[in-house]
């Protein structure tokens, strides 16, 4: 029963100033093409979902919040990988695979790998116990469209204040060891520079922990972190995650771009001469100082490299994402109240605990998404009768 999933919600949203129902293409979104007795045929692709060819179930969520018109794109289903009419594009990131070398001269970074992928539903059939959300049916689910893609986002932005931390740890954990093997690691600028990483991995990482202890559970048990914290922690992340790589070349200098296959170490010809002049630290020998090199060419001049930093910026969601969560959940109303008191506007100020008083959840949302959606139905009703 251990089964692994991958979650599909990212549209490739054709024009992003336009909403589902206003794309030239009907098919920029995932949709429902049709409802039918047994199920539903949906149509559309999911981009930037991460090892989906490994998994054993494709789990779909929307990416937004939806409104009436866009009521076909109200859908969440999850179908086995190797489902009919499901095609999978994969981008995969990986190494040279040396040969000739010794097993204990191969960094374990050579051995990481990724795989992104473009998923398209190519007019599926969806049998109906597995889909959990229609609006083309039912479009009193489509509110649950926007609630299904911020719980998502939400757990995936949480769960990056504990992974982006921990590569964070890996990033100074390597800038820390090229410092000692390039003889620089007590001088101001390589621990400044190690100490930022190390700051900004713990600051991520408390703000994940401090959303936990704020977090509120769900009828079904499920605690569900605090928004805010969870946002901020994740966009801090977001913001630092190139100027860490920057650091990480700084210290480490050209080599890691420039380094020779492993293989060429091993050569009868020029591999003990190659090897001679890896040394650096004399304290340090020059396979350990190799290692070192090809480990971080892995981690930061590779393929996967690119999908790490990229991933780092994006990953459950950009920056700029983030700062919308924050200031769509933040009582900002009562946070003026603050300066508002100091400033002599107002005299009196009840204590202002955000945690406490305005807890934040993607709960109070739904709320949002489901007054919105029938204050609008009444206008409309209300314009029906003023023709009539």
């Amino acid at each position: 029963n251990d089964l692994a999933a991958s979650c599909a919600q990212t549209d490739v949203k054709g024009d992003r100033l336009k909403r589902p129902h206003q794309q030239e293409d009907p098919d920029m979104y995932l949709r429902v093409v049709e409802t039918r007795d047994d199920g539903i045929i949906v149509r559309g692709a999911k981009c930037c979902i991460t090892n989906t060819p490994y998994v054993h179930e494709i789990i779909a969520v929307p990416c937004r919040m939806m409104i009436p018109e866009d009521n076909d794109y109200a859908v969440a289903f999850a179908i086995p990988a190797d489902w009919d009419n499901v095609k999978l594009l994969v981008r995969p990131a990986y190494f040279h695979q040396p040969e000739n070398v010794p097993d204990d001269m191969i960094p374990y970074t050579m051995k990481m790998g990724d795989a992104e992928t473009f998923v398209i539903f190519d007019d599926t059939f969806i049998p109906k116990e597995r889909v959990f959300l229609n609006g083309n049916a039912d479009d009193r689910q489509t509110p649950y469209a926007g609630f299904l893609a911020l719980m998502f986002a939400h757990y995936h932005r949480h769960s990056y204040t504990g992974c982006k931390a921990a590569m964070s740890e890996m990033l100074a954990s390597a800038c820390a060891l090229v410092s000692e093997y390039n003889g620089i690691e007590k001088t101001s600028h390589s621990r400044d520079k190690v100490s930022h990483i190390l700051g900004t991995a713990e600051l991520v990482f408390a703000a994940g922990e401090s959303s936990a202890l704020h977090s509120e559970k769900s009828p079904s048990g499920t605690q569900i972190p605090d928004e805010i914290m969870t946002n901020a922690g994740r966009r801090l992340a977001g913001e630092e995650i190139y100027e860490e790589y920057k650091i990480l070349a700084d210290l480490s200098g050209g080599l890691i771009a420039a380094l020779p296959f492993m293989d060429s170490f091993y050569n009868d010809e020029v591999g003990e001469l190659a090897l001679k002049y890896m040394k650096r630290n004399p304290r340090v020998p020059p396979e350990n100082v190799l290692k070192c090199f090809k480990g971080i060419e892995c981690l930061g001049v590779s393929d996967l490299a690119g999908v790490l930093q990229v991933a780092g910026l994006h990953g459950g969601g950009s920056p700029q994402m983030e700062t919308i969560a924050m200031m769509g959940r933040y009582p900002t109303e009562k946070l003026k109240d603050i300066a508002k008191y100091l400033f002599g506007i107002k005299t009196r100020l009840k204590r202002y605990e955000r945690q406490e008083d305005y807890p934040v959840t993607p709960r109070e949302m739904l709320k949002k998404f489901r007054n919105a959606l029938i204050a609008q139905r009444e206008r409309e009703e209300k314009k029906e009768n003023q023709c009539d």
